[in-house]
Formats: C-alpha cells, sequence, structure tokens
C-alpha cells in the first residue's frame, strides 16, 4: 500500500484510496488510531456524564429512565466505533454503521417522550415500536439484501433531519419558559454543523488525522452540554411534578 502512494506522490498524483479508505499509519494494533481513541474519548465522556447525571437525577424524574437508556445505547455505539476503527471488518463496520443510527433514532425517541409522550405515553410507546420496527426493516435489508452505502447515508440523513428540526422547534416553543434549552439548541446545530466535516474527503493529515477523525474529536464536548440539558431538564420535570403533587 504505502509503495502504491509513495508512486503516485512522486508522479504528482493525488493520494489514492484503497477499497474506498485513505491510508493511515497504524498504531499498535490500531488500523485508524485516530479515529478509535476519539471513539473511545466519546465513550467515556458518555459514561463520565451518565455517573454524574444518576448522581443528580432521582429515578422518580419522569425522564429518568429514558435518558438513562439512550445513555447506554450512546455508549454502545462508541464502544463499536471504537472497535470498528481499530479492526475493519464486514462485522464491525456493520456494528458502527447500525449503531449509530440506533442513537439517532433513540435520540427522536426520546424527543417524543419529551414533547408529547409524558402526557401522551401511548402515543409514545406505539412509536416506540414504529422505530424499533424501521430500524428491523433497515438492518434486514443492510444485511440480508446488499449493504448499500448511498441508501444507508440517505436514511441517516433522512432521520438526522427529523431528529434536528424536531428538538429545534421544541426548544424555540420553550425557550421563554426553559432557559436551559439553550443547551440542546446548541447541540442539535453543532451535531449538523460538525457532520459537514465528512464532506471534506482529504488526504490524512500526517497519515493519521482526517475528517472522519476531526469528526469524532469534535463530538467530544457535545456529548457533555447535550447531558447537562438532560440533567438539567429532569431535574426541572421532577420539581414540576413536586409542585403539582404539593398543590393536590
Amino acid at each position: 500500500m504505502w509503495l502504491t502512494v509513495g508512486l503516485y506522490v512522486q508522479e504528482g498524483y493525488r493520494v489514492p484510496q484503497f477499497h474506498g479508505k485513505w491510508p493511515f499509519s497504524r498504531f499498535l494494533f490500531f488500523q485508524e488510531p485516530a479515529s478509535a481513541f476519539a471513539s473511545f474519548l466519546n465513550g467515556l465522556a458518555n459514561f463520565v456524564m451518565l455517573t454524574r447525571y444518576k448522581a443528580s437525577v432521582p429515578p422518580s424524574s419522569p425522564m429518568y429512565h429514558t435518558c438513562i437508556a439512550f445513555a447506554w445505547v450512546s455508549l454502545n455505539a462508541w464502544f463499536w466505533s471504537t472497535v470498528f476503527h481499530t479492526r475493519d471488518t464486514d462485522v464491525t463496520e456493520k456494528m458502527d454503521y447500525f449503531c449509530a443510527s440506533t442513537v439517532i433514532l433513540h435520540s427522536i425517541y426520546l424527543c417524543c417522550v419529551r414533547t408529547l409522550g409524558l402526557k401522551r405515553p401511548a402515543f409514545a410507546n406505539a412509536f416506540g415500536g414504529f422505530l424499533i420496527l424501521f430500524l428491523a426493516c433497515h438492518v434486514s435489508y443492510l444485511t440480508l439484501v446488499r449493504f448499500d452505502y448511498g441508501y444507508n447515508m440517505a436514511a441517516n440523513v433522512a432521520i438526522g433531519l427529523l431528529n434536528l428540526f424536531w428538538w429545534l422547534g421544541w426548544c424555540v416553543r420553550n425557550q421563554q419558559r426553559l432557559p436551559y434549552v439553550w443547551k440542546c439548541v446548541v447541540v442539535v446545530l453543532l451535531l449538523q454543523g460538525l457532520a459537514l466535516l465528512e464532506l471534506l474527503d482529504f488526504p490524512p493529515l500526517f497519515w493519521i488525522f482526517d475528517a472522519h477523525a476531526i469528526w469524532h474529536i469534535s463530538t467530544i464536548p457535545v456529548n457533555v452540554l447535550f447531558y447537562s440539558f438532560l440533567r438539567d431538564d429532569s431535574l426541572y420535570l421532577l420539581k414540576a411534578n413536586s409542585d403539582i403533587l404539593k398543590i393536590d
């Protein structure tokens, strides 16, 4: 691979990709060390913030269990992202892609529960069932029919935009009543903005940092801010429920 890269560069051509991937300098057994390490740090940030959330929010908060489930889904996704960037195989690639889609879908479910499900739990349960069915069909098609990268990208963009506009719409409607929603606004806008890094497909800097690795590095503080929003919102709901019970 490196002999081919050297010949291309020597003759003044662009650095080639191999099976659709840039050449990376390995570190120990890590095929893409920057992306693997950044994925691990994202997972670590999720775990630390999950621990802080559980320490400050009691289980009686209406959103507690949904937020905890979201945290574990996210941890699972970052685990497989770390594994995939450490060792790229057919199985690890699929697990990375499928778990990433699961996080987006669970964020949509989280938004559904927060905006509608607290007053209409039956609707939230039905919508959650629909999301599970969609994920099952999505995974089945990519696994049993063919692994279509274009379809997978289009599907993730579509559910990502639904997630973006649903959260933004709720935040705009509640910005006066809930001053902490600015955190959620920043998170969803940053995630969409940082996703544009994926379009900057350039050869790895120092044969380590490509656009995907930089994207993973950039999302680390975003995790912290989103959990801060979830904590503030869960405590607000807990207080609101307590005030209602006092009135009753």
